[in-house]
């Protein structure tokens, strides 16, 4: 063991002066995974934690570790965005059931090798299905940060092309993309992409870029972890579902869960007389976004009236607001 770490500590160093942000995660990743194993758990938990919030403090800012995102076929935008994954699925108010998917997902990606050694397949695609602002995206962001990742979000807005046959060649592009770092990728509102082929509404174009996406995905065995997010499952055309290897469906948050996410987001914000539990049955059968945008909503309030701390007469002033908008 004490050779492992003698190695894993080489690593690091190796990659601190190299300035490989990738493989100092790796190896620091491989010393947290080790504490887990020893049982070590609040260790583990603190280490991966100091990982995730200090990513910038070994001066990454000013390095490239991963390429530049392809671009579309003229050059002018990024076919994805790269982000730093912050917050960890225990900083997150989600169903149990979906915590345990996850987690369950992200302890599987650490231990692919062992799989593929074994000739077993991997759970390498995963659908997120639910209502809008019950955090997928949230959720995939996550995902990248327990497992020490970069995360990509694909950019529908730019892969979709007008040009014939452009849009699948931005999909290949992507993907071609996501074997060159172990990424965690996420399609974000997926049902743009993967409309049903029976829907009359869709043209040809659109039709083929759904037949060369589900070739793409059957052939991928890249390192990265690919994710899909929809609001509107039913959209979806039915040979979509069969490619991925887990469906994980995110629910409207209870009014207990909705108290917990007022509170964590004013944990950090001065505050008096807020009546969380009268604000969470307010917003109840609403989504975590209602609440999260009511704290933020609420500060605005506060500030312009030239005050720091959060009142319930700011609270009172924008509720009305959250709970009559569409969501």
């Amino acid at each position: 063991m004490r050779l492992v770490a003698g190695r894993q500590l080489k690593e690091i160093f190796r990659a601190f002066h190299a300035r490989d942000e990738l493989a100092f995660r790796r190896a620091a990743l491989e010393i947290v995974e080790e504490e887990q194993a020893k049982h070590h758990n609040a260790l583990a938990r603190d280490l991966h934690k100091l990982l995730v919030a200090g990513a910038g403090s070994v001066d990454t800012a000013s390095t490239i570790v991963v390429p530049a995102p392809p671009k579309d076929r003229e050059g002018e935008w990024d076919l994805g965005e790269v982000r730093e994954a912050e917050r960890l699925l225990e900083d997150l108010i989600l169903h149990k059931t979906v915590v345990a998917s996850l987690e369950s997902v992200v302890e599987e990606v650490r231990q692919w090798p062992t799989l593929d050694a074994a000739g077993v397949p991997r759970r390498q695609r995963l659908l997120l299905q639910g209502p809008p602002g019950c955090g997928k995206t949230t959720a995939a962001e996550a995902v990248a940060a327990e497992l020490g990742r970069p995360f990509l979000i694909v950019r529908l807005d730019a892969v979709v092309s007008s040009y014939l046959g452009e849009t699948a060649s931005n999909l290949r592009r992507i993907l071609d993309y996501s074997n060159q770092a172990p990424f965690v990728v996420l399609f974000d509102e997926f049902d743009a992409l993967g409309r049903s082929r029976n829907d009359a509404s869709e043209h040809g174009e659109m039709k083929r870029v759904v037949t060369a996406f589900l070739q793409m995905t059957d052939r991928y065995r890249g390192p990265s972890l690919l994710l899909a997010a929809t609001n509107h499952p039913s959209l979806l055309d039915e040979a979509l579902w069969r490619r991925f290897d887990e469906v994980v469906t995110f629910g409207l948050p209870t009014v207990h869960q909705l108290r917990q996410v007022l509170r964590l987001r004013l944990k950090s914000v001065a505050h008096k007389g807020i009546e969380i539990d009268s604000y969470a049955s307010a917003l109840n059968g609403l989504p975590h976004a209602a609440a999260e945008k009511l704290i933020i909503d609420a500060r605005r309030s506060a500030l312009l009236r030239n005050s720091t701390t959060v009142e319930g007469q700011d609270v009172e002033k924008v509720l009305p607001r959250i709970t009559s908008r569409p969501w």
